[in-house]
């Protein structure tokens, strides 16, 4: 089989991530994607017209093609295609993965791929019935067909939490720990990924986080507490992904697209599925994880972040840099697509190869691997 070409991320940006009802609560979708867009053009020194199609993640909006909105809200020309993608969780970083295939495969050279969710503007579902009886409201889609098998995500979590024996104690810190983080990262100011928005220019929900606030959080299920799960949020984030034509022609900083999957496993456990994506990856692309640089790791609960770094076997020093989405906020569709512009920032700031990988509701899992690449080379 011939090999294929690489495909590279030229340019990563995110709006700042804000809590449900926060301070994104007046802005739709395609209003949040809007600015992401133009600024990781504008990183890039390329106009619209350049983009052959926009690949966008949307796990909680009412449908229609939101990729197809946002691309014309940023004043892409009309000859741009848009593709919406769901897989809830994953789905901003399957959104790379396609943009990545598309590439490869020669059919396109510049592709924007990345993820949005506006929690606070999202519909209002209701159920209807054969009989005519009055409908009912309800908050998640089914995952499974199984009732038995598709969980709440909390007691999903707390379910991995009591199989790993890992306590309310251990999952708390954890999320200290990323509060700190991102505390720092902020201070540093490095963050350089964050495009500000109505003025606003940094994750809202990152603040000091200590055991005693943890110890009065209300519980959602068994040990998992609303301190050591990711708050709903609104936020969108994109990565420019071109051939290696386009990229030798650019003196942009980019990244390389190693490899990437998707696995299925559990549905009832949803957390272990990205340790078998993130194993796979390090195995296809022949990287120990001693080697890694950077891991960017999805804190939708903490214990899945637990799952992850311990069943990747991946040093605590290199995960979530920057602290991670217990100290952001969990905006569904577009978390993967956060993921890979945090990526995209750490590896521009320390170079080397680096790993990101997500859960998804259903029992998926999706891992990336990327690495480091000199312009000049």
């Amino acid at each position: 089989m011939t090999p294929l070409s690489p495909s590279y991320v030229i340019a990563a940006r995110r709006s700042p991530v804000a809590p449900r009802s926060g301070a994104f609560a007046h802005l739709a979708s395609h209003e949040l994607s809007t600015p992401v867009i133009k600024a990781c053009l504008a990183d890039a020194g390329l106009s619209g017209d350049a983009v052959e199609e926009v690949i966008l993640s949307n796990a909680l909006g009412g449908g229609g093609n939101p990729a197809r909105v946002s691309a014309l809200a940023a004043g892409l020309p009309e000859t741009v295609a848009g593709l919406s993608v769901d897989r809830q969780c994953a789905g901003g970083l399957d959104a790379l993965m396609l943009a990545d295939a598309l590439i490869r495969s020669g059919r396109h050279e510049i592709v924007l791929a990345g993820g949005v969710e506006s929690y606070s503007r999202r519909p209002l579902r209701f159920r209807t019935f054969a009989d005519g009886s009055a409908p009912e409201p309800y908050e998640q889609s089914p995952f499974t067909p199984w009732p038995d098998r598709d969980p709440d995500m909390a007691e999903a979590a707390n379910a991995l939490a009591e199989h790993m024996g890992v306590g309310r104690k251990e999952q708390d810190l954890y999320a200290i720990e990323s509060h700190k983080k991102a505390l720092a990262a902020q201070m540093e100011n490095r963050l350089e990924d964050i495009v500000a928005i109505d003025g606003i220019a940094s994750d809202a929900f990152t603040r000091p986080l200590s055991e005693r606030l943890c110890d009065r959080a209300p519980v959602h299920a068994g040990s998992i507490t609303s301190a050591n799960m990711s708050v709903a949020a609104d936020g969108a984030a994109f990565c420019l992904v071109v051939s290696e034509r386009i990229a030798r022609s650019l003196s942009c900083f980019r990244m390389e697209i190693v490899c990437g999957g998707t696995v299925g496993g559990d549905p009832a456990m949803p957390g272990l599925a990205p340790v078998k994506a993130i194993t796979g990856c390090l195995g296809k692309a022949c990287v120990r994880p001693s080697e890694l640089t950077v891991a960017e790791i999805m804190e939708a609960f903490a214990v899945q972040a637990i799952a992850c770094q311990r069943g990747g076997d991946l040093p605590m020093d290199i995960v979530n840099l920057g602290g991670g989405s217990l100290a952001r906020g969990h905006p569904v569709g577009a978390s993967g697509a956060i993921l890979a512009t945090r990526l995209y920032t750490e590896l521009k700031q320390r170079g080397g190869t680096g790993l990101a990988a997500i859960a998804a509701a259903g029992g998926l899992g999706t891992a990336l691997i990327a690495k480091a690449t000199n312009p000049d080379v």
